[in-house]
């Protein structure tokens, strides 16, 4: 449980920040505006598993991987990264961000072209720089769009499954360290064949998104 919730806690923040950072950056383009929002968007469609084993050569020590590679080429010691107790999950978590970020820039994007440009203009009658833009009409109206990411995004962290088994083949290591709960009740039902115990973790589990999805309707209501 503890895993499960530090991979939405910090999937969550660092994801949803990234993408409205793009995004806001990329609404501002007018060349090469679909190409790059393509781009982006390419590695959400392509399958968890494959992305998973991509990265893990690319942590491998050298001369196989490429990030220790880097490293090395700009005179900084190798990191153990999925050998790590410290750094493993955090290492597990990086391809599932970089893989959500598509989805969650182009709903920003919508967002953000539903805004009317009236705001803005009234904005900078009013002296407001982009800063107090930024802060008093485009964070306020993309209220929705936020709630709704946030709670999207709170299901996919709580629920990864894919990048933990790919990358750590299966066993959540080291020492369980990167091991969230889906891959509990995996291993529980089809390791162990405690399919009651099984079954009692996925009810833990429903609840919780159950609760998620519950404070979306409520924060959808009241925005």
């Amino acid at each position: 449980m503890g895993n499960t919730f530090q991979y939405l806690v910090v999937g969550v923040t660092v994801s949803l920040g990234l993408s409205f950072l793009v995004a806001y950056h990329l609404d501002r383009v007018r060349f090469g505006h679909a190409l790059l929002r393509a781009l982006y968007f390419v590695p959400h469609v392509t399958t968890g598993v494959a992305l998973a084993w991509v990265w893990r050569w690319l942590y491998q020590p050298v001369p196989t991987g490429v990030f220790n590679g880097l490293l090395v080429w700009a005179g900084f010691p190798q990191q153990p990264f999925l050998r790590s107790t410290e750094q493993a999950l955090y290492a597990v978590l990086a391809p599932a961000i970089w893989a959500g970020l598509g989805f969650q820039i182009v709903v920003f994007l919508a967002g953000l072209k539903a805004i009317p440009q009236e705001y803005y203009e009234a904005a900078a009658i009013d002296g407001a720089g982009a800063w107090r833009s930024l802060v008093n009409v485009t964070l306020p109206l993309l209220r929705p769009t936020i709630v709704f990411l946030v709670v999207v995004s709170s299901i996919a962290f709580l629920r990864i499954f894919d990048y933990v088994y790919g990358m750590t083949l299966g066993q959540g290591g080291p020492l369980d360290s990167t091991k969230p709960l889906v891959l509990k009740i995996y291993e529980t039902a089809f390791g162990h064949f405690q399919m009651g115990y099984a079954t009692a973790q996925t009810v833990v589990l429903f609840v919780i998104l159950l609760a998620i999805s519950l404070l979306q309707l409520r924060l959808l209501r009241s925005s």
